[in-house]
């Protein structure tokens, strides 16, 4: 392998393995990071409700993790106490509270002060209803008294009977008597958790059958119980990394294998010569996957090192942008660098014995005379291939617009891949058929170099396939993957602003509008004027697979915002056996009929489908009655917004519960698209960083074609073809293949955004920025250029005697 060929493999290969490797970091930090035990150091084990939906189809469990805190009954504590060991169980209650500043804390039970080093300072532990501790370096005194907005309630004044010091996150928890933290959490009887302290004597396995049907977590497991959100997280974090490490893969192989078919045939020649003098087939391709190997593990083994850097850089970048959350931390090992290096490396020797095939099979008494031509016809089996992918590409399409929704969203993710797998094998089709609509052009702008462009461009179609396909890669992948995301999110912003109906939208920046507040402006507006809204995830099984959609629970006046019904009516969503779903993951038929599904919190129910409706991407693809949503959620007592109709003058409710606030329907939209464009960020770092990979393919491989061709370009030299008269050859033959490749990739992309539009959002709803497409363009036309352009100027450097070498 020659020197330039084998630098440009190598540092194809390195930037693979660091892109896979990137993914393993995040992937490794999934499995095993858990979140950070603070409050329950001191504990054996944590006692705990499943926080997670699982099904078993055909011996396949399927799971999904839920967002609510879904709590344990106290009377477990009871059963806990008897097992041998135990010395005190303790149940542990969280609440959010805010007080008169508008300043957010958290309410705990006094029995959780047990679990720190908590400490009363003076006075004594709240009991009465309205009596609380608080920090000693909060600046209250005891006999104090404070006003607080706890339990979903307008605020009330509160006696301050004790003052604590020690690990209480200095001012941050006030601390309530237990029977009343456990009423204002909404879940009188329930915990949190069941916290258990004891001696080395405890045994797990005594728990659980003191808990049955409920988690016991020790060691590590006990930060998933105190930081569930953290649990649910990596769940979701190792379903992205499969999926997105699964595409980086299948690019790796498509771009790795059209660069080592590239430089394979730079050296047919060479191996031809070892065919005529005896080598077996075996021999040849020994020679061709030897090197390939003296290339790959090195340059393989640097980029699965520097996968530690470029994971650790991505972690901190998604936690940065609230992608994930604070307690998931970063687990740093050796298996995302083996699996880079391995990966990179079967890739290699896979793609290499392919590429070699052809070469090692050619019968010694015609090797050198097929050294001389390249080969016109595409092998059968690479064309039945070819054409298969383009058929499930189709059809994958065409399923999505028959189903739309969540299958169409399912079908969406093959489509991609398809068409691209079935360019690069029926490249040379596409490759003639750009030769000729651009030929013509070619000729007519430049009639000498545009006719030598033209007939090599002929000559070696096959070559040039190998070029057009990473091309054509890097734009569908890029661009369409990027208008998704933006596409989703416009549909977000467009389909929210549509349905929103009200004048007003008042929301809180603290952990949310508290119930009492509903009631407040009901009275101020007048009836039929309000709206309460309560988000949530439900976790529901569409297409044989379960998924956590967002939904909202619904109370008051319905006509404050319009999900845009498509059948049946919104009337009939009350009581608590009716839902509403969109059309992402229902039809109009199904108006009528039982579907099941679990709550935040984990409880299954079997509503009633009383209407489907269209505007899923602004209002979530389920709506429930308020009460449902509401007895299932980790904090009952606030509401995330109100829906306000009319001009009533808000101001004296909005005064009297700190920390709220009016604003438009217009203005929340924007919110909610800023949420939803925060949620695809784990989507777009993931499209940035293949797209980066693929653009670096794309130029290697022009690069390494470009220099492979030095016999080619000396010939034409000898035969009278000036320096310029080359170099514009080069430059039209450039023009001719990026315009090829720019054609299908833009052709993939369109056809995965109309599909995407037409069977998802909707296609109004789709965003495709010019400047953006223009600076794709750009970016590949100026790379590839540049890579072709350069090494072309160095081979034809004004030598006065060019050489046929």
């Amino acid at each position: 392998m020659r020197r330039g060929i084998a630098a440009g493999v190598a540092a194809a290969l390195l930037c693979a393995a660091a892109l896979t490797g990137a993914f393993g970091v995040l992937l490794e930090s999934a499995l095993r990071a858990h979140g950070s035990v603070d409050r329950y150091e001191r504990a054996v084990a944590v006692v705990a409700a499943s926080q997670r939906v699982e099904t078993v189809r055909d011996d396949q469990t399927d799971a999904r993790p839920l967002v609510e805190r879904a709590r344990v009954p106290v009377s477990v504590a009871d059963r806990v106490r008897k097992v041998p060991g135990v010395t005190e169980v303790v149940a542990d209650v969280s609440l959010p509270v805010v007080t008169a500043d508008g300043a957010v804390r958290t309410g705990r039970g006094w029995d959780a002060t047990a679990l720190t080093a908590v400490a009363l300072r003076a006075g004594r532990a709240p009991r009465a209803e309205h009596e609380v501790a608080v920090d000693s370096g909060s600046g209250r005194a005891v006999g104090d008294t404070i006003r607080l907005q706890a339990g979903g309630g307008a605020p009330e004044p509160y006696r301050v009977t004790g003052l604590v010091a020690g690990r209480s996150a200095a001012g941050h928890d006030v601390w309530f008597g237990q029977r009343t933290a456990q009423a204002l959490s909404g879940r009188p009887g329930h915990a949190d958790a069941l916290v258990v302290l004891g001696t080395k004597e405890t045994s797990a396995p005594s728990l659980r059958a003191a808990a049955p049907g409920l988690v016991v977590a020790t060691g590590a497991d006990r930060g998933d119980v105190e930081n569930p959100e953290v649990a649910a997280a990596r769940l979701d974090l190792i379903g992205i990394c499969a999926s997105i490490g699964g595409v980086a893969l299948l690019v790796v192989l498509l771009i790795v294998t059209g660069l080592l078919d590239v430089s394979v045939r730079d050296r047919t020649r060479e191996l031809a010569v070892l065919r005529a003098i005896g080598a077996t087939p075996r021999q040849v391709r020994r020679v061709i996957v030897r090197e390939t190997l003296k290339v790959a593990v090195p340059a393989s083994l640097l980029g699965g090192l520097l996968s530690l850097g470029l994971g650790t850089l991505l972690h901190r970048f998604m936690a940065e942008q609230g992608a994930l959350p604070p307690g998931l931390g970063l687990a740093l090992g050796p298996l995302p660098v083996i699996g880079a290096l391995v990966l990179a490396v079967l890739t290699a020797v896979g793609s290499a014995w392919l590429a070699a095939r052809r070469v090692s099979g050619i019968r010694p008494a015609k090797a050198l005379s097929e050294t001389s031509t390249e080969p016109t016809r595409l092998p059968r089996w690479r064309m039945v291939t070819g054409l298969v992918f383009l058929v499930v590409g189709l059809g994958s399409a065409a399923t999505a617009f028959a189903f739309g929704g969540q299958v169409a969203t399912a079908a969406m993710g093959g489509l991609v891949l398809s068409l691209i797998w079935a360019a690069a094998l029926l490249g040379p089709w596409i490759a003639r058929a750009g030769i000729v609509v651009l030929g013509p052009i070619m000729r007519l702008l430049s009639p000498v170099s545009g006719r030598l462009a033209t007939d090599t461009a002929t000559a070696a179609a096959v070559r040039l396939a190998s070029v057009i396909t990473p091309i054509a890669l890097a734009l569908s992948f890029g661009a369409s993957q990027l208008f998704v995301q933006t596409t989703a999110v416009n549909a977000t912003r467009t389909q929210a602003a549509a349905g929103l109906r009200a004048d007003h939208v008042l929301v809180s920046d603290g952990p949310g509008v508290p119930r009492a507040m509903y009631q407040e402006v009901k009275k101020t507006a007048g009836p039929g004027t309000v709206t309460a809204v309560k988000r949530t995830l439900v976790v529901m099984s569409v297409a044989d697979q379960l998924q956590s959609l967002p939904a909202q629970g619904l109370q008051g006046a319905l006509s404050n915002l319009d999900p845009g019904v498509k059948a049946g009516s919104m009337k009939g969503l009350r009581g608590k056996n009716t839902v509403a779903l969109s059309s992402n993951v229902a039809g109009p038929a199904d108006v009528g009929s039982t579907v099941s599904l679990w709550l935040g919190d984990g409880t299954r129910i079997h509503p009633e489908v009383v209407a489907v409706y269209h505007r899923g991407q602004g209002f979530g693809d389920v709506l429930l009655p308020h009460d449902v949503v509401a007895g299932h959620v980790t904090d009952a007592g606030h509401d995330d917004y109100l829906l306000v109709k009319g001009e009533a003058d808000l101001r004296p409710v909005l005064d009297r519960f700190p920390g709220t606030r009016a604003t438009s329907a217009g203005q929340y939209s924007a919110a909610l698209t800023e949420k939803a464009r925060q949620e695809s960020v784990p989507g777009l770092i993931a499209v940035a960083a293949i797209s980066l990979f693929t653009l670096i393919g794309v130029t290697t491989t022009l690069a390494i074609a470009t220099a492979s061709r030095r016999r080619e370009l000396a010939l034409l030299r000898l035969i009278g073809a000036t320096r310029g008269q080359v170099l514009a050859m080069l430059r039209l033959e450039t023009c001719l293949v990026l315009g090829t490749g720019a054609v299908v990739g833009s052709l993939v992309a369109a056809v995965t955004l109309l599909t995407f539009g037409g069977a998802v959002t909707g296609l109004s709803a789709l965003s495709v920025s010019p400047s953006v497409c223009a600076a794709v363009l750009g970016t590949v036309f100026l790379s590839g250029t540049a890579a072709v352009m350069l090494p072309a100027r160095r081979l034809l450097h004004r030598r006065k005697s060019p050489r046929i070498t």
